[in-house]
Parts: C-alpha cells; structure tokens; sequence
C-alpha cells in the first residue's frame, strides 16, 4: 500500500482499504513513536464512531507498543477530547477520524504532548516515510516493548469545559443539537446534560444523536447549508432560542438563530473574542492577543481593536493558527471555517467550548440571537465558493493581473484583494488536494460584493 495520498498537510485521510488499513494504522503508530522519541513513554489513542475507528485505533496502539511506547487505548472519542487527553496529562496521542467526509473515508490527527499539532513541517513526512518502510519490510520489535491499557476521559474532558465557562445562572434556553450521527452525540450529554455535573437551565432537543459512523440522515459536515435544513426545520418547529450543529468528531459547531438562519463563523468568533478579551483584561492583561485568519470578515480585527485586544492575521490552517497563538500568547483564535481555539484549552480547537460561549452571551442578556449576533456581522460576505478549473496558478494570475491597478494586493495566503477605499475584499486560494479554487468576497453591502463575487467567478470559470 502506497500511503502518500492519504498524508496530507495536516493529517491523513484516505479511503478505508484503499489508501488506509489497520496495516498501515499499526505502522503508522510504530513511526509515530520512533519520529516523536516515545519509546518508553506514555501516549493515547482513540477513535470516533466510524466503522473501521476501533480497528484502527487497536492497531496503532499495537504498531505503538510494539516501538515501546505505552498506550491509553481512549476508545470513542472526539478530536477535542484528544486534544484535552495530550494538554491535560502532556502526552502525545492520535485520534482516527476523517471528520466530516463520507463513510467510506478515515483518517488520522496526531498531536504531540500540550496538544501541539504534528503537520507536514513538525514531524508528518517523517512518519509517512518511516511507516511506509514498516509497510513494506514489517516494524521490528523493541527492546522493551510497551503496554495497552485503557482510559475513559469524557468525564474529566466535560469538567474541563465545564470550569471555563460557567453556565449555570444564564436564564432558560431551549437548544436544539444536530450531532449528526458524529461524536457530539456523545460529548454533548455529558458537557450541556446532568451525565456528571449539575443540570444547566437548558432543554437540549437532540437530532442524531445516536453514533453511526455511515451517517444515515446527512453528512456531518455542517458548512455545506443543505446538511444544515434539519437543524433549521427543528429550531423553527420546537420555537428554540438557538440550534447548533455539529461535525463527525464534533471539533467544529455551527450556529443558527431563533429563526433558523445561520450565524456566520466570523460573527461567532468576534463574539467569543470580545468575551475573551473582556476576561483577560479583568485579569490584568493590557492588550490580549486575538487570532483570526485571513478569510474571516473585516469586522473580527475591527470588532478585536474596539474592544482593547490586539488582533493578528495569519493563514488559514490549523498549524498556522496554532502556532501563531503560541508565538503571541493569544487568548483566542477563530477561522471562516468554524474552528475556535482557546489558550485555555491548550491552544487547541474545540466546537464544545465555542458553543458553551454563544449559550453564554445568549443566556446573559434578554435579546434573541438574531439581535445579539447583527453586532458582530455588520457586512455582506458571499461565503466560500468552490470551483473546478484547469490550470489553478495560470488563472490566479489572469485574476492578480486584471487587479494590478487600483487595488492593494497581498499574498499571504492566496491572492487577497481589496479596494483603495476598503469597501470590499476577496480572497482566491487553491486547494491543497485537488483542482479546485476557493472564493470568499466581503463587502460593505451586499450590491457590490454580488458585482465583486460575479466579476471573480466570470473570469476563473471562462
């Protein structure tokens, strides 16, 4: 089995027999512990409820041991529990998850100990080109070769959360969840329910709570919006305050207002950034840090400095974000993409504690969140759009080119455009896998972001 096209930037993803098996999980963790140098000590792994995650997570730990590591076997997990188990106990570990791709799909996330990512830069290639040569030669034993034990963390994951963001004196909300067959049908009864904590004033209506890793009722990928009709019907039919959705390993959440529409990553991560600054300062800090890539709206940095934080642009990507809050010493960090980070939470993501956050500002004050969330989202953005074309660099160029004049250009990450005057902006990335460009456009109405978005797609789709 060839396993570069399952190893990509920041993980590995591939499909089940075909790019991914529990012959090359076990090599894969027996790479694992040599690049990292954990023979001799403790790591974790788990994996979320698809149908090849328990064989795969039993064959790392096996790969694993065999190099002389000893493994705490998680069972079902989400990513952020991983990432609670490598930050609280400062270990290393690995989840198999292919997060919101189909059935047929797994993957892995691995993270050193303090939950700090391992990417194609940090460790990633290594492993594949050792595991590869465990693939094809087999993985020799250890001198001292570890053990497997197991270790349930949901309850001491639920009272981490818990801590942060007390909930207990908001006023009544009725919530509707969609964990959409993923792992919040697991983490959420146990952070929001009376599972290990006292109730919280919340009525949770669940959708698709039971774990089934085939997704019989949609997609657990909430930022396509048709994976989002259900959650929308529900909040409407049950005249809930708010609704939230979830992915497959339950590290990204998504929210809907009181009247089912969608409350965009980027007025969430303002929201949970004003929260932020206002408790850092209340610690004595004079200008907390806030990260936000270049793709969430112009009104995160405006809303941040508002505030008294200080706002810093980086990438898009969760190394890149990572890295940036660790650099800075950043209280928080939000993408277009609806993942939150929390210096709190090991600079790691997790939808959990962002959504915990969003009740939090709802709970406090009386207004709806349709009102609460037009402060933080004062502009008109087109979303990401997607498109398939030939040549991805030769028609970024045709783009950049036709914008040379008039216009202030950067290219931190992709082409990003903006007017002299700041009315508007779009950004243009590639794909990292696949023959694809990505448009977001921003704008001060929603006349000239269509203008903006229509001019942008008519020229890379001619």
């Amino acid at each position: 089995m060839d396993l570069s096209p399952s190893f990509k930037a920041y993980d590995v993803r591939g499909l089940v027999g075909v790019s991914i098996s529990e012959e090359s999980a076990e090599a894969v963790g027996a790479a694992f512990v040599d690049v990292l140098g954990l023979s001799g000590q403790t790591i974790a792994c788990g994996g979320d409820m698809r149908p090849s995650s328990p064989g795969f997570s039993g064959a790392f730990a096996a790969g694993a041991a065999r190099r002389g590591a000893d493994v705490k076997s998680l069972g079902l997990i989400s990513t952020d529990e991983l990432y609670y188990v490598c930050g609280a106990l400062d270990i290393a570990g690995a989840i198999f998850t292919a997060s919101h791709n189909p059935a047929e799909y797994n993957g892995i996330k691995m993270a050193k100990a303090g939950a700090v990512p391992v990417s194609a830069e940090t460790g990633l290639t290594a492993i594949r080109d050792l595991a590869q040569q465990y693939v094809d030669r087999g993985i020799p034993a250890a001198a001292a070769q570890g053990t497997v034990s197991t270790l349930d963390v949901l309850a001491g994951y639920a009272g981490k959360l818990r801590s942060l963001v007390p909930l207990n004196a908001v006023r009544p909300l009725k919530v509707v969840v969609d964990a959409g067959n993923g792992m919040a049908g697991l983490t959420v009864p146990a952070v929001l329910g009376d599972q290990f904590h006292p109730a919280l004033p919340f009525t949770v209506v669940p959708l698709y709570f039971e774990l089934d890793g085939t997704f019989p009722n949609h997609p657990a990928n909430p930022l396509e919006p048709e994976n989002l009709r259900d959650l929308q019907a529900a909040v409407i039919a049950h005249g809930a305050d708010i609704g939230l959705a979830f992915d497959g390993d339950a590290d990204r959440c998504f929210v809907v207002d009181e009247n089912g529409r969608p409350v965009t990553p980027s007025a969430v991560t303002a929201l949970i950034a004003v929260r932020e600054i206002r408790r850092a300062q209340a610690a004595g800090e004079a200008e907390p840090v806030i990260i936000h890539n270049l793709i969430t709206s112009r009104a995160v940095p405006e809303i941040v400095a508002a505030a008294g934080g200080r706002p810093v642009r980086t990438r898009v990507g969760h190394s890149f974000i990572k890295a940036r809050m660790a650099e800075e010493g950043a209280v928080f960090g939000g993408e277009h993409s609806a993942h939150y980070y929390f210096r709190d939470f090991y600079n790691a993501d997790t939808g959990m504690l962002a959504a915990m956050h969003v009740l939090a500002a709802l709970g406090e004050q009386e207004r709806p969140l349709s009102e609460l969330a037009r402060e933080f989202d004062p502009y008109a953005a087109s979303g990401e759009i997607n498109s398939s074309v030939d040549g991805v660099d030769g028609k970024v160029a045709d783009v950049r080119a036709s914008y040379a004049n008039g216009a202030v250009i950067d290219e931190l990450d992709g082409l990003s455009v903006s007017s002299e005057a700041g009315d508007w902006w779009f950004n243009l990335r590639a794909s990292n896998t696949e023959e694809l460009l990505r448009l977001n456009v921003e704008a001060a109405d929603t006349a000239t972001m269509a203008q903006v978005r229509d001019a942008v797609l008519q020229q890379i789709r001619a």
